[in-house]
């Protein structure tokens, strides 16, 4: 304590208040306030300042915060009138200061030290939190707040940053026509122009616009982004147990949403086009997990033969691709927006499910990255081994669906 007071009458000649005061020792000790630790220390230095014929400490306007800390109720009302605006179970205070006060705090720093202090930022966030708390009876959180409140102290403005909504479900896209997310048009880039008709867009929907069209009006929101675990080409179906992804659902106001009404609305509207299920509340953790998974993937592919082959040639080709290594250039089709590599590919296994003179139906499952219709027609000679070449004959792909997401778990 001793050490304390040394420093503490470092501050003596400055008019502090009790917290300014106090906060400059505000991780010496727990259990108290910063209110507390100043009313304590005064009393300590006016007792050192007496032993020496000196008068007490000054104090008529703190110096450094302008006596703020008088203002805190009131802060605390703008917060949670502006709180109403949302809905929410829990909140986190946050403040901007003048920077002269700031400024005095860090010259303050200078003189007695800052091992032991505590910014003013953080004192006041605290110190509204409660007030606000006292007033609407909500939890104060720190990890993960569903709405942070703002407050700028120089004119008591508040601002809310509301938390994003996550769900997790997954979907079975049923026509060749859309794309998985939002695709703004190349010419006008989403501004709108003769080529796409002044929609913005390259596609007039999405399966991200399918979902996330659906839940604005529940949850009373501005936008929404798409997280899918990898994406099927435009042309494709994605059929079977659905690819999952995860809808984020930027500032709501609502938050307490009926997953299963939505469900079904998006079912409903998307009929023919986007199948959902699973709907669930998620996380950007899980964000995060769904991005970086790399699950085996099964599928339907039909193919054109263009040559003279018999079954039983397909069927022998077919067996030595099971369980097999390829390697595959990044493909012409998408060399404009990827970087030209080389890439080692695991094929699970590939059978034969029906076999015709001039086309067949395969099903094959193969490692997360795989492309299946380089695999099938060898893409100029940029995936090796290829099925167009170990048969002999051109083969071009005429439809692929993914029938399988093989994710080990839910994510």
């Amino acid at each position: 304590m001793k050490e304390v007071l040394e420093q503490a009458l470092k501050a003596q000649d400055r008019d502090l208040c009790d917290h300014c005061l106090g906060r400059l020792f505000a991780h010496v000790g727990t259990g108290t306030t910063n209110l507390k630790r100043g009313e304590e220390l005064r009393a300590l230095i006016d007792l050192e300042r007496s032993a020496q014929g000196l008068e007490g400490m000054k104090h008529e306007r703190c110096w450094l915060c302008d006596e703020i800390f008088d203002q805190v109720p009131r802060f605390a009302e703008a917060v949670a009138e502006k709180l109403q605006e949302v809905q929410f179970d829990n909140f986190l205070v946050g403040t901007r200061v003048d920077p002269v006060i700031q400024a005095r705090e860090e010259e303050l720093w200078s003189v007695v030290g800052q091992e032991h202090a505590e910014p003013i930022k953080s004192e006041l966030n605290r110190e509204i939190g409660k007030a606000v708390y006292a007033i609407n009876g909500k939890d104060v959180e720190f990890k993960n707040p569903q709405v942070v409140a703002l407050v700028d102290t120089r004119f008591a403005h508040v601002e809310l940053d509301v938390a994003p909504l996550f769900f997790y479900g997954r979907y079975r896209k049923l026509s060749r026509e859309i794309p998985q997310t939002k695709w703004p048009c190349r010419v006008c880039q989403g501004k709108g122009c003769q080529r796409c008709g002044d929609t913005g867009k390259m596609y007039a929907t999405s399966v991200q616009e399918q979902v996330g069209d659906v839940i604005l009006p529940y949850a009373k929101a501005r936008e929404h982004f798409f997280h899918g675990m990898g994406r099927e080409d435009i042309d494709a179906l994605m059929l079977g147990n659905g690819r999952p992804f995860v809808i984020e659902i930027s500032h709501p106001v609502v938050r307490d949403l009926d997953l299963a009404a939505i469900g079904q609305e998006i079912n409903d509207k998307g009929k023919g086009l986007v199948e959902v299920e699973g709907l669930r509340p998620s996380t950007r953790e899980e964000v995060r997990k769904i991005k970086d998974a790399t699950p085996e993937k099964e599928y339907r592919v039909q193919v054109s033969i263009h040559g003279k082959v018999n079954k039983g040639r397909v069927d022998e080709v077919l067996r030595t691709f099971n369980r097999t290594r390829i390697v595959q250039r990044t493909p012409v089709r998408v060399s404009h927006r990827r970087a030209d590599l080389k890439r080692e590919r695991y094929i699970v296994y590939v059978v034969l499910e029906e076999f015709q003179d001039d086309r067949m139906t395969l099903r094959l499952r193969t490692e997360s990255g795989t492309y299946v219709k380089e695999f099938v027609h060898g893409d100029e000679g940029r995936t090796e081994p290829n099925l167009s070449e170990m048969l002999g004959v051109p083969c071009t792909v005429d439809a692929l669906d993914v029938i399988g997401i093989i994710d080990s778990s839910e994510v």
